[in-house]
């Protein structure tokens, strides 16, 4: 009896001593820990056809003189989405005519929120006055293939050929709630990285923001 009791607490203390270190895993490993989810880092980004707000459909292929994009899955009611609406907008409307375009892509299920239903996108973006594509990922598949988990995150591609490499995955800047009070500015430092020909550094940040919410769950 005491041999099974010893047992049983060693046990317990080996799951408290794993839990502790997959909770303080860099950033890093815990991206390599969720490659199997998603691309990862060097993967090719394949190309995507995505209904916009505008009622075009949308592929990465539709512009053959980017560097490169800045795709961003966010969406309408997610309180961490609307507190970077206005930063997702700096980005386009600095880089784009450098090249690297914003695509934002809301990979939600509207079932899950009317304020995010393709009609209630339309309606923000024209509010807003987006200057990029704000696009419906109505099958989840595009979101499923990147590995995306909450909103907003950023990912940044480069184009290489006929192919886009993916560069930069994570999260916008280091601050949520304030955007004054930003010191570190992830996708602006990836893009600019890449366009003076430098790899990115910080290539993996942690995305802070809302569950996605998938269909049939």
């Amino acid at each position: 009896m005491k041999t099974h009791i010893k047992n049983i607490k060693t046990i317990f203390l080996l799951g408290i001593v794993l839990t502790g270190l997959l909770a303080f895993t860099p950033a890093n490993e815990e991206h390599k820990l969720s490659a199997d989810r998603g691309y990862t880092i060097g993967d090719v980004v394949a190309d995507f056809k995505l209904k916009s707000t505008t009622g075009n459909m949308v592929s990465m292929a539709d512009n053959r003189s980017v560097k490169g994009y800045i795709i961003v899955f966010t969406c309408n009611h997610c309180p961490f989405s609307k507190a970077y609406e206005s930063r997702i907008m700096a980005l386009d409307k600095k880089f784009a005519s450098q090249g690297y375009p914003v695509l934002a892509i809301n990979p939600n299920d509207p079932s899950a929120y009317e304020e995010d239903s393709f009609e209630n996108m339309q309606t923000v973006a024209r509010a807003k006055g987006y200057t990029f594509a704000y696009l419906q990922d109505e099958t989840q598949a595009t979101s499923k293939a990147f590995g995306v988990s909450r909103t907003p995150s950023a990912y940044v591609v480069k184009k290489e050929g006929d192919k886009y490499t993916l560069q930069y995955i994570g999260g916008i800047d280091d601050n949520t709630q304030d955007a004054n009070a930003v010191t570190k500015r992830y996708v602006d430092d990836a893009v600019n990285n890449l366009l003076a020909g430098r790899p990115v550094v910080n290539n993996f940040t942690k995305s802070v923001g809302c569950a996605v919410k998938w269909k049939g769950v």
